[in-house]
């Protein structure tokens, strides 16, 4: 027998007729991480896209999870939430046993890759793409899971558009050696790359570090940009099929 709840209008409804996300309706934009020689650095830029419409323009998409790890998350908002609900009591759970360990970033991902799979197996998933980085006990991780249970680590990650604008980038230009002001160089680079093509992009963005000492995020800021390049002023010029 299906359980029923009360809901503020004095009726109730069955559990079988509440919904979970079935598509997506406020969403988040590419997420870039990369390894740099002290730590692991996010970023992501703030706008939170209603279908085609840029509606939140202070949306932050990268939060601290426990004492070791960042995430960052593109994709629908809320099922966001849902996961950082997750998170805490799973971080809460752990914290209660007093036993002098904490979880590192590397079983944080392993349980997200758990989580997204089986959302998936219920045909229910959670329309994110996340990126897991953290440093614990001098190991740097950086790990990326996507709605369906896909997940890997590397050495340089990105969501949504990143994974076919800065992808490249990074694969060129990135090295193990990298100091932190070359690392927040690249990625500004990236985002900048992104910010011009992706049309959810937004000037606004926020960028994270994690290292040993702890987690550090910084307040959002704008790019310069220049839009005088020709292929923006004349998008059409030498376009096959062009008028």
């Amino acid at each position: 027998m299906a359980q029923s709840f009360e809901v503020p209008n004095g009726h109730s409804v069955e559990e079988h007729d509440l919904e979970r996300t079935l598509n997506p309706y406020v969403t988040g934009t590419s997420v870039i991480g990369l390894k740099y020689k002290d730590g692991i650095i996010l970023a992501a830029d703030t706008g939170g896209s209603y279908g085609s419409t840029l509606r939140y323009k202070s949306v932050e998409r990268i939060k601290p999870i426990g004492k070791h790890s960042l995430l960052g998350a593109s994709g629908e908002i809320s099922d966001f939430q849902e996961i950082l609900k997750y998170l805490d009591e799973l971080i809460i759970y752990d914290n209660m046993w007093d036993d002098g360990n904490s979880l590192g970033p590397k079983e944080v991902h392993n349980y997200l890759n758990r989580v997204m799979y089986n959302r998936r197996n219920k045909f229910d998933p959670l329309w994110n793409s996340l990126v897991l980085g953290g440093v614990k006990n001098g190991q740097k991780y950086l790990g990326v899971v996507n709605m369906i249970g896909t997940h890997f680590e590397d050495d340089h990650v990105a969501t949504g558009f990143g994974n076919h604008l800065a992808r490249p980038i990074l694969r060129a230009e990135w090295h193990a050696d990298l100091s932190f002001e070359e690392a927040v160089k690249l990625v500004e680079k990236c985002l900048l790359v992104l910010l011009y093509r992706d049309r959810s992009a937004i000037n606004k963005f926020q960028l994270a570090k994690i290292t040993e000492e702890g987690t550090t995020i910084y307040p959002r800021y704008s790019l310069k940009t220049f839009w005088g390049f020709s292929a923006f002023q004349n998008p059409t010029k030498g376009a096959v099929g062009s008028w």
